[in-house]
């Protein structure tokens, strides 16, 4: 008994089934002429994953890097810039989506114009949304829903209406935003929106 306690004492808990996990960078930009803040996206170059996609900075936590450096450390790689010019503010509600989680940090870019950001390879280019835009004009949730095919390797005997029962993942609320001629939505537009969700009171 003595050592099961051993064991749990120390024990630093994880999301079950976690494959890997990610954080990103929400990042504001403000713009002196307009005298307002604006957020700063993405878009995914074609040579790699999810090409074509919004998105934030962000990528996989490296082992010994704690969440928050791995959001600066990909911020200065795809946006080419130092960590002086990157202030994170903290960190906001996460994602577990399937087999990973996605944390989010935000904070504001210090630079003059963003504009003349350079990024890697890794982005095709870069767009801004005004804030005010976001919070006033919420995105639209387009429900998803996936349906079960019974096959033979999977044990759909031993469950209580086999194929039929209610596999509650399978369902799916996704948010498009309609405020941009890219296509902003998934992650994300979740993120986004819980954003300006906080910003308005919203628990």
């Amino acid at each position: 008994m003595q050592d099961f306690k051993e064991i749990f004492s120390h024990y630093q808990p994880k999301p079950l089934g976690e494959k890997q996990c990610y954080a990103v960078f929400l990042p504001l930009v403000w713009n002196s002429r307009a005298g307002s803040w604006e957020v700063l996206y993405q878009v995914r170059s074609e040579s790699i994953s999810q090409p074509g996609e919004v998105s934030f900075p962000g990528g996989a936590v490296e082992k010994g890097e704690t969440l928050k450096e791995a959001a600066v450390r990909e911020t200065m790689e795809e946006l080419k810039l130092s960590s002086q010019e990157i202030e994170v503010w903290g960190e906001m509600d996460y994602l577990v989506s399937n087999r990973r989680t996605i944390h989010c940090f935000v904070g504001q870019l210090l630079v003059d114009d963003w504009r003349q950001i350079q990024p890697n390879e890794e982005v095709a280019h870069l767009f801004t949304i005004p804030l005010k835009t976001l919070k006033n004009h919420p995105p639209t949730y387009y429900q998803l829903e996936t349906e079960v095919q019974e096959t033979d390797d999977f044990p759909f005997d031993r469950i209580r209406n086999g194929s039929n029962y209610k596999f509650s993942h399978y369902d799916r609320r996704i948010p498009f935003y309609d405020v941009t001629e890219e296509t902003l939505w998934g992650m994300t537009a979740q993120f986004t929106h819980r954003f300006t969700d906080i910003l308005n009171g919203k628990q």
